[in-house]
């Protein structure tokens, strides 16, 4: 999970120049939907107790890397993100462990993902005069750069919320909970 975040800290700032989605997207969108999958299989296996407690691990190791590979308004931004929409997560999963098997990571990860999004791109890029920038946003409406920037990010971790239901599945014969007395399936 640290790696995950901090890679996504580090391509955050670097624009995915494909397709002219140079002021809409990062390459940081890709790889932070695989936390949420870390968690939900961790809240799946051993609890939300154990996947709190992985968070905030996983919150002060990403931190801690994203000092030395980003700046510090974005590890601050990040930890912050990181912390809140990894909690809501476990919070949303724990609530619907018990219906569906996607219902639970599916929505988890779009809670999650969010409040995350809307966190990080407000404190990490607001106010910052070169990613205050005005842009289009779908042609329509003009908005800051950053806002661009986390609408389509959002969009890419939403599409990889639902594609990651499928290693989800696939491990849930493997991630299967532990056997406690009162414990949740």
């Amino acid at each position: 999970m640290t790696v995950v975040v901090a890679a996504s800290n580090a391509l955050v700032r670097v624009p995915v120049e494909a397709f002219g989605l140079a002021d809409k997207l990062t390459w940081g969108a890709f790889a932070y939907p695989v936390a949420f999958l870390v968690t939900d299989l961790t809240n799946r296996r051993f609890g939300p107790e154990a996947a709190r407690r992985a968070v905030y691990v996983g919150f002060a190791l990403a931190v801690a890397l994203s000092l030395v590979l980003s700046t510090p308004r974005i590890a601050l931004a990040s930890g912050t993100a990181f912390l809140v929409g990894q909690l809501l997560d476990v919070a949303v999963f724990s609530k619907l462990r018990r219906v569906a098997w996607w219902r639970a990571p599916l929505a988890a990860s779009l809670a999650g993902s969010a409040a995350d999004t809307a966190l990080f791109f407000s404190l990490a890029f607001a106010g910052d005069q070169a990613m205050s920038a005005p842009v289009m946003l779908f042609g329509l409406v003009e908005a800051p750069l950053w806002a661009s920037l986390a609408v389509f990010d959002f969009v890419v971790k939403a599409a990889g919320a639902a594609l990651l239901l499928a290693p989800y599945g696939a491990l849930m014969g493997v991630v299967r909970p532990l056997e406690r007395l009162g414990a949740p399936s």
